[in-house]
């Protein structure tokens, strides 16, 4: 583990002295003295996309380690704190798996769209990880979660009724940047991300301030960016709920303590008969049922909105907005004329191919907008039919699609340490 954090921490001297250029003129001789060419091995992206992806695998499999074999939380802190450094500050936050859901979708539409291979593994990998193990990404691996998880002081709960809301939130984001990323028009996961501009030390001062707002949070209430905003935190959500292996509290019996329950800052353990009613069986199939029922509405009516919608949504593509410029002007030609439209006739174009152009756009959004409205009341209708489920526990559990893995309450649980302690005491048992 030293020598690996090592290694890391030599990189950002690595990448400046192979960046490094005379910074002082050469001394003029008049003897005709020729200086000798000196090449310098400047690494180009493709290694920078090798040592990404082996960072990125490293620091995965010491996370899995850290919850599968050694049960505690000190591995995945030393994992944050690297993340936090490495991918955040001296990365700058990219490559990103919560932006490359944007180059997926539109490498998915558009043949023509060459997604980068760096890209698509740090896509696909995390969620290959979230399949095998549950979230052990979100746990240190991911410098967004690690960074809120480093600076989390105390958790204060939210209610289920509006941690349930709040939760699709992330849906509804996956489902816009989905719609601008297949129609062309942006990357809008990029454009407002709230950590990218605190790890560059610059950009939109109002994006940072949101930055800034989420960590002062982050203080008091655990991962809000992950738990109520990350689209690629529900994407991994889906796949760690099936997990082929899943992490337990403790493999001993469980003593209803509630300390774990309480440690979990992102409430993803649900305690004994946490949702006992004294409601009668038939009563809760009943609303059941009403839910189902409702479910296809909320997907028609979350179609037909987003439908209608579409041409005002259209209105951030550039093809649209140009347009509409273009009209504008030469509805009224004494009017100032704005620097697109400019460009737009010193290119040569025509009215006419402006317009199929929009008419092209406009028919890409009301597509992709359906589509999104029926994501949207699907997601809707699928929570409500969640909450509204009534089981009784009779030991703590873990939530698997909320779980980040961090391993607080591994630390917590006194059984863990009974174990712990039982192993140093006789480390044959430990075998």
């Amino acid at each position: 583990m030293k020598r690996f954090l090592t290694s890391l921490g030599l990189l950002p001297l690595a990448g400046f002295l192979a960046g490094a250029v005379d910074r002082f003129p050469r001394p003029d001789f008049e003897s005709g003295y020729q200086y000798p060419e000196y090449s310098y091995a400047v690494p180009n992206e493709m290694l920078w996309d090798i040592i990404d992806v082996s960072v990125l695998l490293i620091l995965l499999g010491i996370v899995t380690w850290a919850l599968f074999k050694k049960r505690t939380k000190g591995p995945i802190l030393a994992v944050s704190i690297v993340s936090v450094g490495y991918f955040g500050f001296f990365r700058g936050g990219c490559v990103c798996s919560i932006g490359s859901i944007q180059n997926v979708a539109l490498a998915f539409a558009d043949p023509s769209y060459s997604l980068p291979i760096a890209v698509f593994l740090f896509f696909i990998i995390p969620i290959v990880f979230a399949f095998l193990f549950g979230r052990v990404f979100c746990a240190g691996v991911c410098p967004f979660g690690a960074l809120q998880d480093l600076v989390n002081v105390k958790n204060y709960r939210l209610s289920r009724a509006v941690t349930g809301a709040l939760s699709i939130i992330p849906w509804i984001y996956l489902a816009f940047a989905l719609l601008y990323a297949l129609t062309r028009t942006r990357f809008i996961i990029c454009k407002f991300d709230p950590f990218i501009g605190i790890f560059r030390m610059g950009g939109d001062i109002g994006v940072i301030g949101f930055g800034i707002l989420l960590l002062l949070m982050s203080v008091f209430t655990g991962r809000p960016f992950c738990r109520f905003l990350c689209p690629y935190g529900a994407i991994l959500g889906l796949f760690s709920r099936v997990s082929v292996f899943k992490a337990e509290i403790t493999p001993k019996k469980c003593i209803s303590c509630d300390l774990c329950h309480d440690s979990c800052p992102v409430d993803a353990i649900k305690a004994p008969y946490g949702n006992k009613t004294g409601e009668t069986p038939v009563e809760g199939v009943k609303r059941i049922v009403v839910y189902m029922a409702v479910l296809p509405v909320l997907m028609l009516a979350g179609a037909l909105i987003m439908r209608w919608s579409s041409p005002d949504l259209a209105r951030a593509n550039s093809e649209v907005r140009l347009y509409e410029m273009v009209t504008a002007y030469e509805a009224a030609m004494d009017a100032e004329m704005e620097p697109e439209v400019e460009a737009f006739y010193s290119q040569g174009r025509n009215l006419g191919e402006l317009e199929a152009s929009k008419d092209a756009v406009l028919r890409s959004f009301r597509l992709y907008s359906t589509l999104a409205g029926i994501l949207i009341g699907l997601v809707i209708g699928l929570k409500l039919l969640e909450m509204s489920l009534k089981r009784g526990r009779k030991e703590y559990e873990i939530d698997y699609a909320s779980c980040v893995g961090c391993a607080k309450c591994f630390d917590y649980c006194p059984q863990n340490k009974a174990l712990a302690k039982a192993s140093v005491q006789n480390p044959e048992t430990d075998r």
